[in-house]
């Protein structure tokens, strides 16, 4: 049999009250994370982080809605984030993702470059959701 998985974004676990979907543990992927996450209209709670500490890069694009992506912090660039957009975000950048009017699906890849992967537990399929609070959110550090 081939080594083969497939799943509808519906199949997979979710967190974070629905907002983030486990796909890279959905899908068995071991070498860089994966995450699909949905997001509200004039969501601005998406936590403003970098990758410091795992030194992830990461690439973020939309399968639907329109979103924003500030890198560089408060007062950084935005970016426009619409479906067929890539942007690649260096470990040291501050990223946030930020949706207007309208709510957006993101799909979010991330490795460390000339490193193993290593999956942050929280994305890990069975593992307890890291939030119970937006203070909480805003502490998480982020690793898809």
């Amino acid at each position: 049999m081939a080594d083969v998985t497939i799943k509808r974004i519906e199949e997979f676990e979710a967190i974070f009250g629905g907002g983030f979907k486990r796909a890279r543990a959905g899908l068995g992927v071991s070498s860089f994370g994966l995450a699909v996450m949905d997001l509200p209209p004039n969501f601005t709670d998406y936590p403003d982080h970098d990758q410091v500490h795992d030194h992830q890069e990461e690439v973020y694009t939309l399968l639907s809605g329109r979103a924003t992506l500030r890198v560089g912090g408060e007062g950084g660039e935005d970016h426009p984030l619409e479906p067929g957009i890539w942007i690649r975000v260096g470990p040291q950048e501050k990223r946030k993702i930020i949706t207007g009017d309208e709510p957006a699906r993101v799909l979010a890849v991330g490795g460390s470059p000339g490193e193993p992967y290593i999956a942050p537990e929280f994305t890990e399929e069975g593992a307890p959701d890291p939030v119970g609070s937006k203070k909480d959110l805003h502490n998480l550090e982020l690793g898809h």
